[in-house]
């Protein structure tokens, strides 16, 4: 059997192609022209050059039984919002029409808990919370939520399709990084004299590439399922990670407004006339309220696999020196 896999190349993408093959699927990853290949270096895959939104599409996915959408543009830099729209809402509109047309059996979407929204003053969420698009914090939470529209219609339509939602995937491979692993790169580099109070669902990334291939098995098409696992505050996070390195964490929490009008001053005004924005305005918003989150539902319906965190934190630690992202 074989699994076309968009964002392969990318972090949760690359353990998803890996644990396909680790379960004798066939693979076929979608790279975009100027992708760095380095996630799929030395994995027997076949790779085709296009993109989410590329008319022809369905061509190169004839021949594939089942598609992991797992591709999406991840930014919190307000510049970026039209490719948001572009690539997650109308790329996953076009995905799945050619989906449809080449013959795929079952889809597993990735969405993301960014869809779901948070729960009301730090409440754990789960898949049956919707927060108003309206409350949604940015474009990026924002476009997932309407790449996710696009593929419940599509289920309700007849496709076969699982959604997935993973909250914030730790471990190897996180080649760009994201966020969480930026938020690990800061701490490595004591780049973090304080922190704020805020909180996230943590999972080992290798237990969602498995929570998309138990999706594909298990899953009911149109629901969706949070792959998530530990709830955190970032002070734990922190202090896990002090454990890990002995690296001594922060111990002053600072009022989100002072990194509100620091990332402020950078994005709309510094970032204007050229200097790189370091915090993404959105991104600090985000962080204003907990986002934890019940994985429950995939546990009991999926199988989802919980491997503890501090495992993930500690191949992620390692990962990052052994590949000259920080010198120990």
């Amino acid at each position: 059997m074989r699994a076309f896999v968009t964002g392969g190349t990318g972090f949760v993408g690359s353990h998803v192609v890996r644990s396909l093959l680790q379960a004798g699927y066939q693979v076929t990853a979608l790279a975009r022209g100027n992708s760095n290949l380095k996630n799929l270096k030395g994995l027997e895959i076949d790779i085709v050059k296009s993109d989410l939104n590329d008319s022809n599409i369905v061509d190169k996915m004839r021949g594939c039984n089942y598609l992991f959408h797992v591709a999406a543009h991840y930014s919190l830099w307000q510049k970026d919002r039209e490719l948001l729209y572009l690539h997650n809402v109308e790329g996953t509109r076009n995905l799945l029409a050619a989906a449809q047309k080449a013959g795929i059996e079952r889809t597993v979407y990735t969405s993301s808990v960014a869809a779901i929204g948070v729960g009301k003053n730090g409440k754990i969420a789960d898949e049956s919370h919707q927060s108003p698009v309206e409350k949604l914090v940015g474009d990026y939470k924002k476009s997932k939520f309407l790449a996710e529209q696009v593929a419940i219609a599509a289920a309700k339509q007849g496709q076969d399709i699982v959604i997935v939602n993973p909250s914030s995937p730790i471990g190897p491979l996180d080649i760009k990084p994201t966020p969480t692993g930026d938020i690990i790169l800061r701490f490595l580099r004591q780049q973090m004299p304080a922190y704020v109070d805020t909180g996230l669902n943590f999972i080992d990334v290798r237990d969602v590439a498995q929570g998309h291939i138990l999706a594909l098995e298990k899953g009911k098409s149109g629901d969706r399922y949070i792959l998530g696992n530990q709830n955190l505050s970032l002070k734990q996070l922190l202090e896990i990670l002090s454990e890990i390195t002995g690296i001594k964490p922060p111990s002053v929490s600072v009022p989100s407004f002072l990194p509100l009008s620091i990332a402020w001053i950078e994005e709309k005004i510094l970032a204007p006339i050229g200097k790189t924005p370091t915090v993404p305005i959105d991104g600090v918003r985000m962080a204003q309220q907990p986002m934890y989150y019940d994985a429950s539902k995939a546990i009991r319906e999926l199988s989802l696999p919980q491997s503890p965190v501090k495992v993930a934190l500690n191949d992620a630690v390692d990962w990052f020196v052994s590949n000259g992202y920080v010198n120990r």
